[in-house]
């Protein structure tokens, strides 16, 4: 009952940031986000054994340290692909990167000419399975020494109860003939879980 409730919050999270997660996953995020809400149903000391749950070990503090940092995908993580320092305000779930050189503080992949930049701030209720997703602007980059301030502000603050998620993603593409294609369907791309609240 316990592997089955961490596998269906992790199905839950998946599916509600899905628009985030389609390009920016490897082929064990599945079995890997299982593990970790594993480790957070792990935290719920209220409930009996055998019915501890995902939706009362996240209130924990330690419940939301086991996801803060999930990278969703193992080929491509943040902290390589972006060596910037970014800001979130978790009010808005604004994230800044402030004088980012996209050739200098980029992990680049073969190829790529662009990056785009985006967030999302997610209130997820583990216990109802209620979700509202806020997704920011997109920033599009030549990858090159210009400096730039990055500002991605999701388009409102999330309805509802349960926990605050933000998340930070880093896409690449090859510009051919003044059109962008995705760069091996998404391989380099990366989407990491920044902050749990």
């Amino acid at each position: 009952m316990e592997f089955a409730n961490a596998a269906t919050s992790g199905k839950m999270l998946r599916r509600s940031i899905v628009g985030l997660l389609n390009d920016a996953k490897d082929n064990r995020v599945t079995s890997r986000l299982t593990q970790v809400m594993a480790r957070v149903k792990n935290e719920d000391l209220i409930s009996s054994r055998g019915e501890r749950n995902v939706a009362t070990g996240i209130l924990t503090v330690l419940g939301k340290a086991w996801l803060n940092g999930f990278n969703f995908n193992k080929r491509a993580i943040l902290d390589s692909v972006l060596q910037a320092a970014f800001s979130l305000n978790p009010v808005t779930g604004e994230v800044v990167i402030a004088d980012l050189v996209p050739i200098q503080q980029l992990e680049i992949p073969d190829g790529a000419t662009h990056v785009e930049l985006s967030s999302g701030f997610l209130n997820l209720d583990f216990a109802t399975g209620i979700k509202d997703l806020q997704v920011s602007n997109l920033v599009n980059l030549p990858i090159d020494a210009t400096i730039s301030t990055v500002t991605l502000t999701p388009a409102g603050a999330p309805v509802g109860t349960g926990q605050s998620f933000y998340f930070l993603k880093v896409v690449f593409y090859q510009e051919i003939n003044a059109v962008q294609y995705p760069l091996n369907n998404g391989a380099f791309n990366a989407l990491q879980l920044i902050e749990v609240l």
